[in-house]
């Protein structure tokens, strides 16, 4: 079903080497050498939306159930096409076809739609810094994005970013990582991934950038988002923990600069759940939400995850975030969402 074109856009998002540009939204500040971010004062943001997995090719219903959300903003987790080309005409026609989409047409015109992409939309299932067509790849992805072509995430390599909405006090940072570009190969034991010690997952420049966007960060909640599970560390598919070191990299960092609010997103696997683990040095839970997917889901089964919250869904869905500004201490309210309204998981997070 169509719903009617929502208009306004609470806000103003502050992009750290990127911004949208479309009706009704006024510009962003860039401030890619900037590592404390500064943004003109706004409304705060309260709604933010998220999901991955879309094939171009299959129907899309969850649309109008995310544009009735009325979120501020929009978050592509990767597999935002499914590509799997080196073929860069390809991948621009699956592209095009995704963006066509009427009511997603909806979405791009009422929030800021950001993102960062996992392996189909990057070009090869599984792919990481050994797929030939990166650097051209990452060009099509930022098209689909809106992305500015003199925006410094035109030249820079690796799609990761980070973008800051809201007012001192009540400001959303945004942290998309890229564990495609620089990734290492998996490491196999048959067609199971392993882990590998001496793997890594973001490579050198973006564990730099990562750690200047965390240190000092004036940001109330930080949402920090990858294409693949950051907490799961009991099924054999691709997560962070096939990089052990790199995933324990990612936490002492995050128990060192003690970012305010911190929460991630992932996608991926084709069923949305929660997952929590406690960090030395963060005086609060830290929540992985994955969800996946909008076009296609995995058939029902049992699958492990020490760390896993309430029940894990194998239904179409997507994320939503609602950042509860007037309570205090300062929580947001979690949910996994579906087709006509539904809602699978709702979880509190306190900070």
């Amino acid at each position: 079903m169509q719903k009617r074109l929502l208009i306004g856009l609470l806000g103003v998002a502050l992009l750290t080497g990127c911004r949208t540009n479309r009706p009704n939204q006024r510009p962003a500040v860039s401030t890619a050498s900037s590592a404390e971010s500064p943004v003109a004062s706004a409304k705060p943001i309260s709604v933010i939306a998220f999901g991955s997995c879309s094939d171009q090719k299959r129907p899309q219903p969850l649309w109008d159930d995310i544009v009735a959300q009325k979120p501020d903003v929009w978050i592509w987790l990767g597999d935002n096409i499914y590509g799997d080309s080196e073929s860069m005409d390809t991948l621009r026609t699956k592209y095009a076809r995704q963006k066509a989409n009427p009511v997603y047409g909806q979405l791009r015109q009422s929030a800021s739609v950001i993102g960062v992409w996992d392996d189909h939309d990057y070009g090869v299932n599984d792919g990481g810094k050994e797929y030939p067509r990166r650097k051209e790849s990452q060009q099509l992805m930022l098209d689909f994005l809106d992305v500015p072509g003199q925006s410094p995430l035109r030249t820079q390599e690796g799609a990761y970013s980070a973008h800051v909405y809201g007012p001192k006090g009540q400001r959303v940072k945004v942290i998309l990582l890229d564990g495609r570009y620089f990734r290492d190969p998996l490491k196999k034991n048959g067609k199971d991934n392993v882990p590998d010690p001496t793997g890594d997952m973001l490579g050198d420049a973006q564990w730099r950038w990562l750690e200047t966007q965390l240190t000092n960060s004036d940001a109330d909640v930080h949402v920090i988002g990858c294409g693949i599970q950051f907490l799961a560390e009991d099924h054999p598919y691709e997560k962070w923990a096939n990089f052990p070191t790199s995933r324990q990299r990612l936490f002492d960092l995050l128990g060192k600069t003690k970012p305010k609010g911190a929460m991630l997103i992932s996608g991926d696997r084709h069923i949305a759940e929660l997952a929590k683990v406690n960090v030395p040095g963060l005086t609060y839970d830290l929540y992985d939400i994955t969800s996946s997917g909008l076009t296609h889901v995995s058939k029902p089964h049992e699958e492990p995850n020490r760390h896993r919250v309430g029940e894990m869904v194998a239904k179409l869905n997507y994320g939503l975030i609602t950042v509860n500004w007037n309570q205090k201490p300062l929580t947001a309210t979690v949910r996994i969402n579906g087709d006509e309204r539904a809602t699978y998981l709702t979880q509190e997070i306190k900070f």
